[in-house]
Protein backbone atom coordinates (compact mmCIF):
# COMPACT_ATOMS: atom_id res chain seq x y z
CA UNK A 1 0.00 0.00 0.00
CA UNK A 2 1.41 3.37 -1.04
CA UNK A 3 1.88 6.27 1.34
CA UNK A 4 -0.66 8.32 -0.62
CA UNK A 5 -3.29 5.58 -0.24
CA UNK A 6 -2.63 5.38 3.50
CA UNK A 7 -3.00 9.14 3.84
CA UNK A 8 -6.25 9.10 1.87
CA UNK A 9 -7.64 6.36 4.11
CA UNK A 10 -6.60 8.28 7.23
CA UNK A 11 -8.27 11.45 5.93
CA UNK A 12 -11.47 9.52 5.22
CA UNK A 13 -11.45 8.01 8.71
CA UNK A 14 -10.88 11.40 10.34
CA UNK A 15 -13.65 12.93 8.20
CA UNK A 16 -16.03 10.19 9.29
CA UNK A 17 -15.14 10.74 12.94
CA UNK A 18 -15.71 14.49 12.60
CA UNK A 19 -19.13 13.94 11.02
CA UNK A 20 -20.10 11.43 13.70
CA UNK A 21 -18.96 13.80 16.45
CA UNK A 22 -20.92 16.68 14.97
CA UNK A 23 -24.05 14.52 14.73
CA UNK A 24 -23.58 13.49 18.36
CA UNK A 25 -23.28 17.15 19.40
CA UNK A 26 -26.56 17.89 17.62
CA UNK A 27 -28.31 14.98 19.36
CA UNK A 28 -27.14 16.20 22.76
CA UNK A 29 -27.45 19.91 21.92
CA UNK A 30 -29.34 20.76 25.14
CA UNK A 31 -26.59 19.20 27.28
CA UNK A 32 -24.00 20.93 25.09
CA UNK A 33 -25.77 24.28 25.62
CA UNK A 34 -25.74 23.86 29.41
CA UNK A 35 -22.05 22.93 29.31
CA UNK A 36 -21.24 25.96 27.18
CA UNK A 37 -23.05 28.26 29.61
CA UNK A 38 -20.70 27.12 32.38
CA UNK A 39 -17.88 29.07 30.70
CA UNK A 40 -19.38 32.37 31.84
CA UNK A 41 -16.71 33.22 34.44
CA UNK A 42 -15.29 36.05 32.26
CA UNK A 43 -18.71 37.75 32.35
CA UNK A 44 -18.75 37.52 36.14
CA UNK A 45 -15.25 38.98 36.32
CA UNK A 46 -16.20 41.66 33.81
CA UNK A 47 -18.96 42.83 36.14
CA UNK A 48 -16.61 42.80 39.14
CA UNK A 49 -13.74 44.67 37.49
CA UNK A 50 -16.07 47.13 35.78
CA UNK A 51 -17.39 48.02 39.22
CA UNK A 52 -13.83 48.51 40.48
CA UNK A 53 -13.04 50.79 37.53
CA UNK A 54 -16.29 52.75 37.78
CA UNK A 55 -14.69 55.69 39.60
CA UNK A 56 -11.49 55.69 37.56
CA UNK A 57 -9.01 53.48 35.78
CA UNK A 58 -7.13 50.64 37.50
CA UNK A 59 -3.37 50.81 37.25
CA UNK A 60 -1.59 47.72 35.99
CA UNK A 61 2.06 46.83 35.49
CA UNK A 62 2.14 48.08 31.90
CA UNK A 63 -0.72 50.59 31.80
CA UNK A 64 -4.11 51.56 33.11
CA UNK A 65 -7.41 49.73 32.70
CA UNK A 66 -10.74 51.46 32.05
CA UNK A 67 -14.17 49.84 32.08
CA UNK A 68 -14.12 49.45 28.29
CA UNK A 69 -10.66 47.90 28.39
CA UNK A 70 -11.87 45.37 30.96
CA UNK A 71 -14.85 44.68 28.70
CA UNK A 72 -12.57 44.11 25.69
CA UNK A 73 -10.32 41.79 27.71
CA UNK A 74 -12.98 39.60 29.30
CA UNK A 75 -15.11 39.35 26.15
CA UNK A 76 -11.97 38.24 24.31
CA UNK A 77 -11.27 35.74 27.09
CA UNK A 78 -14.82 34.42 26.79
CA UNK A 79 -14.39 34.04 23.03
CA UNK A 80 -11.16 32.05 23.47
CA UNK A 81 -12.76 29.82 26.11
CA UNK A 82 -15.81 29.13 23.96
CA UNK A 83 -13.61 28.11 21.02
CA UNK A 84 -11.08 26.02 22.96
CA UNK A 85 -12.97 24.20 25.73
CA UNK A 86 -13.39 20.44 25.54
CA UNK A 87 -14.43 17.59 27.82
CA UNK A 88 -11.88 14.93 26.93
CA UNK A 89 -10.64 14.43 30.49
CA UNK A 90 -14.08 13.39 31.75
CA UNK A 91 -14.81 11.22 28.71
CA UNK A 92 -11.46 9.45 28.94
CA UNK A 93 -11.62 8.80 32.68
CA UNK A 94 -15.22 7.57 32.34
CA UNK A 95 -14.37 5.13 29.55
CA UNK A 96 -11.37 3.80 31.48
CA UNK A 97 -13.49 3.24 34.57
CA UNK A 98 -16.38 1.63 32.65
CA UNK A 99 -14.14 -0.50 30.44
CA UNK A 100 -15.64 0.92 27.22
CA UNK A 101 -12.22 2.19 26.15
CA UNK A 102 -11.62 -1.34 24.84
CA UNK A 103 -14.08 -0.61 22.01
CA UNK A 104 -11.92 2.30 20.85
CA UNK A 105 -8.87 0.06 20.71
CA UNK A 106 -10.58 -2.02 18.02
CA UNK A 107 -10.85 0.94 15.66
CA UNK A 108 -8.18 1.61 13.00
CA UNK A 109 -7.20 4.95 14.52
CA UNK A 110 -5.30 5.90 17.66
CA UNK A 111 -7.70 6.63 20.56
CA UNK A 112 -6.11 10.04 21.22
CA UNK A 113 -6.72 11.03 17.60
CA UNK A 114 -10.32 9.86 17.93
CA UNK A 115 -10.75 11.97 21.06
CA UNK A 116 -9.27 14.94 19.22
CA UNK A 117 -11.74 14.67 16.33
CA UNK A 118 -14.65 14.31 18.75
CA UNK A 119 -13.50 17.39 20.64
CA UNK A 120 -13.16 19.39 17.39
CA UNK A 121 -16.41 18.28 15.78
CA UNK A 122 -18.72 20.65 17.75
CA UNK A 123 -16.70 23.64 16.49
CA UNK A 124 -19.47 24.80 14.10
CA UNK A 125 -21.88 24.90 17.06
CA UNK A 126 -19.32 26.76 19.14
CA UNK A 127 -19.09 29.35 16.38
CA UNK A 128 -22.77 30.15 16.84
CA UNK A 129 -21.93 31.10 20.44
CA UNK A 130 -18.85 32.99 19.34
CA UNK A 131 -20.60 35.28 16.85
CA UNK A 132 -22.56 37.25 19.50
CA UNK A 133 -19.34 37.69 21.48
CA UNK A 134 -17.58 39.08 18.39
CA UNK A 135 -20.52 41.41 17.81
CA UNK A 136 -20.30 42.63 21.41
CA UNK A 137 -16.58 43.26 20.98
CA UNK A 138 -17.03 45.32 17.84
CA UNK A 139 -20.26 47.15 18.72
CA UNK A 140 -20.24 47.37 22.50
CA UNK A 141 -16.54 47.87 23.19
CA UNK A 142 -15.36 49.58 20.04
CA UNK A 143 -12.40 49.03 17.74
CA UNK A 144 -10.27 51.54 19.65
CA UNK A 145 -9.86 49.06 22.50
CA UNK A 146 -8.77 46.22 20.21
CA UNK A 147 -5.50 45.61 18.39
CA UNK A 148 -4.81 47.76 15.31
CA UNK A 149 -2.05 45.43 14.07
CA UNK A 150 -3.31 43.46 11.01
CA UNK A 151 -0.56 40.86 11.34
CA UNK A 152 -1.56 40.19 14.94
CA UNK A 153 -5.11 39.47 13.80
CA UNK A 154 -3.79 37.05 11.17
CA UNK A 155 -1.83 35.24 13.88
CA UNK A 156 -4.61 35.18 16.50
CA UNK A 157 -6.34 32.09 14.98
CA UNK A 158 -2.98 30.27 15.10
CA UNK A 159 -2.59 31.18 18.77
CA UNK A 160 -6.17 30.07 19.51
CA UNK A 161 -5.46 26.74 17.78
CA UNK A 162 -2.39 26.42 20.00
CA UNK A 163 -4.55 27.08 23.06
CA UNK A 164 -6.97 24.34 22.03
CA UNK A 165 -4.18 21.84 21.43
CA UNK A 166 -2.52 22.59 24.77
CA UNK A 167 -5.83 22.24 26.64
CA UNK A 168 -6.59 18.98 24.82
CA UNK A 169 -3.16 17.46 25.46
CA UNK A 170 -3.24 18.37 29.16
CA UNK A 171 -6.67 16.74 29.37
CA UNK A 172 -5.33 13.61 27.67
CA UNK A 173 -2.37 13.51 30.04
CA UNK A 174 -4.51 13.95 33.14
CA UNK A 175 -7.21 11.62 31.83
CA UNK A 176 -4.61 8.89 31.24
CA UNK A 177 -3.90 8.97 34.96
CA UNK A 178 -7.28 7.25 35.27
CA UNK A 179 -5.48 4.00 34.44
CA UNK A 180 -3.95 4.27 37.92
CA UNK A 181 -6.25 6.55 39.96
CA UNK A 182 -10.03 6.71 40.29
CA UNK A 183 -9.79 10.42 41.10
CA UNK A 184 -7.95 11.51 37.93
CA UNK A 185 -10.68 14.07 37.22
CA UNK A 186 -9.86 15.60 40.60
CA UNK A 187 -6.31 16.17 39.34
CA UNK A 188 -7.81 18.17 36.50
CA UNK A 189 -9.83 20.26 38.95
CA UNK A 190 -6.59 21.07 40.78
CA UNK A 191 -4.91 21.98 37.48
CA UNK A 192 -7.90 24.12 36.51
CA UNK A 193 -7.65 26.05 39.77
CA UNK A 194 -4.09 27.10 38.87
CA UNK A 195 -5.17 27.73 35.28
CA UNK A 196 -7.99 30.04 36.38
CA UNK A 197 -5.58 32.30 38.23
CA UNK A 198 -2.35 32.07 36.25
CA UNK A 199 -3.77 32.08 32.70
CA UNK A 200 -5.44 35.47 33.05
CA UNK A 201 -8.89 33.87 33.05
CA UNK A 202 -10.00 35.42 36.34
CA UNK A 203 -7.63 38.41 36.54
CA UNK A 204 -5.61 40.05 33.75
CA UNK A 205 -1.96 39.16 34.26
CA UNK A 206 -1.06 42.85 33.94
CA UNK A 207 -2.68 43.39 37.35
CA UNK A 208 -0.41 40.82 39.01
CA UNK A 209 2.62 41.93 41.05
CA UNK A 210 5.69 42.18 38.84
CA UNK A 211 7.38 39.13 40.38
CA UNK A 212 4.31 36.91 39.86
CA UNK A 213 3.81 38.16 36.30
CA UNK A 214 7.44 37.28 35.57
CA UNK A 215 6.93 33.80 36.97
CA UNK A 216 4.01 33.15 34.57
CA UNK A 217 6.44 33.50 31.65
CA UNK A 218 7.93 30.10 32.61
CA UNK A 219 4.59 28.32 33.04
CA UNK A 220 2.20 27.06 30.35
CA UNK A 221 -0.91 28.77 31.72
CA UNK A 222 -0.46 32.16 30.04
CA UNK A 223 -0.10 30.43 26.68
CA UNK A 224 -3.44 28.69 27.27
CA UNK A 225 -5.54 31.87 27.34
CA UNK A 226 -3.84 35.23 27.90
CA UNK A 227 -1.63 35.04 24.80
CA UNK A 228 -4.41 35.42 22.17
CA UNK A 229 -6.46 37.65 24.46
CA UNK A 230 -3.58 40.11 24.91
CA UNK A 231 -2.99 40.03 21.15
CA UNK A 232 -6.66 40.76 20.42
CA UNK A 233 -6.74 43.67 22.85
CA UNK A 234 -3.49 45.19 21.59
CA UNK A 235 -1.45 44.57 24.74
CA UNK A 236 1.25 42.69 22.82
CA UNK A 237 2.51 43.21 19.27
CA UNK A 238 2.88 40.58 16.54
CA UNK A 239 6.53 39.88 17.41
CA UNK A 240 5.59 39.05 20.99
CA UNK A 241 2.71 36.97 19.66
CA UNK A 242 5.06 35.04 17.37
CA UNK A 243 7.33 34.35 20.32
CA UNK A 244 4.35 33.09 22.29
CA UNK A 245 3.26 30.82 19.42
CA UNK A 246 6.77 29.37 19.30
CA UNK A 247 6.45 28.63 23.02
CA UNK A 248 3.09 26.98 22.36
CA UNK A 249 4.73 24.71 19.77
CA UNK A 250 7.41 23.71 22.27
CA UNK A 251 4.87 23.00 25.01
CA UNK A 252 2.60 21.08 22.62
CA UNK A 253 5.51 18.88 21.54
CA UNK A 254 6.44 18.09 25.13
CA UNK A 255 2.81 17.49 26.17
CA UNK A 256 2.17 15.25 23.17
CA UNK A 257 5.18 13.06 23.94
CA UNK A 258 4.26 12.88 27.61
CA UNK A 259 0.58 12.18 26.94
CA UNK A 260 1.37 9.42 24.43
CA UNK A 261 3.88 7.81 26.78
CA UNK A 262 1.47 7.95 29.73
CA UNK A 263 -1.40 6.61 27.64
CA UNK A 264 0.71 3.75 26.23
CA UNK A 265 1.93 2.81 29.70
CA UNK A 266 -1.63 2.93 30.98
CA UNK A 267 -2.84 0.69 28.15
CA UNK A 268 -0.30 -1.98 29.13
CA UNK A 269 -1.67 -1.91 32.66
CA UNK A 270 -5.22 -1.90 31.27
CA UNK A 271 -4.49 -5.04 29.22
CA UNK A 272 -2.74 -6.75 32.13
CA UNK A 273 -5.87 -6.53 34.27
CA UNK A 274 -8.01 -7.76 31.40
CA UNK A 275 -10.18 -4.64 31.12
Amino acid sequence: MSLLTMLQRRVRVIGALLRAGFANALVYRAEFLVWMLTTNLPLVNLALWSAVARDGSVQGTEGSWSQRQFAAYFLSALLVRVLTSCGTVWELTYEIKQGTLALRLLRPVHPLLAYATEALSPLPIRMTFALPIVAALLLGVGWEHLSHDPLSWLLVPVAIAGVWLMVFLVMCLVGALGFWFDSAAGVWEGWFAFYTVLSGYAVPLDLFPAWLRSATAYLPFRLMLALPVEAMTGRIDHLQLLHGIAQQVAWCTALLLLARATFASGLRRYATFGA
